[in-house]
């Protein structure tokens, strides 16, 4: 299985646990790596490589550190950009259709805070509903995220553990069952 993991964090300099994913993500010759904020410092996407690169994977992870409940402001401009009418959604667009695609995100908040009764008022997983339908909608498989909460307060063991424990997740996650 081919792994494409788009990272986007827009100051990586400043981040000690993106920084420490993508270390330990380089370690693993099947997984490929692609930081969208150093590919494209202006911001000016190239779609047809971006499109190629989907298509040459099987799942695609994007990793980023939550933003006001969404993702940086670049992921967003991707998905409008490059997840195109024909291409990724619509009447014979089967480019991408059965991909696995999962979020890795990290937080500021702690997990106690992304609960119902939190601060937050709201799981991960709710917010990251719209990653979810975004690969409905595309007829891709959502799988379940990866996530390290309460990221200021990281210390070394427990980033590395969470180094490791991303590649795994990452390589042997599997859809969510379904219940009806």
């Amino acid at each position: 299985m081919k792994i494409l993991v788009i990272v986007t964090h827009p100051i990586m300099e400043s981040s000690n646990w993106n920084k420490a994913w993508v270390q330990e993500l380089r370690k693993h010759d099947d997984i490929t790596i692609h930081e969208l904020y150093k590919e494209y410092p202006d911001e000016q996407i190239d779609v047809s490589k971006e499109q190629r690169l989907m298509e040459s994977h099987d799942r695609i992870i994007f990793q980023y550190p939550l933003y006001w409940y969404s993702t940086p402001p670049l992921l967003k401009k991707w998905f409008d950009q490059v997840l195109l009418y024909g291409w990724a959604y619509g009447p014979n667009a089967t480019q991408i259709k059965g991909k696995e695609i999962s979020v890795a995100v990290s937080t500021y908040g702690t997990e106690a805070s992304y609960q119902a009764s939190g601060s937050n008022r709201f799981t991960l997983q709710e917010i990251l509903r719209p990653v979810e339908a975004l690969a409905n909608f595309i007829s891709a498989t959502y799988l379940p995220h990866f996530a390290l909460n309460d990221a200021s307060n990281v210390t070394e063991e427990r980033l590395a553990k969470s180094s490791k424990d991303y590649v795994h997740h990452i390589k042997t996650v599997k859809p969510a069952a379904v219940h009806t």
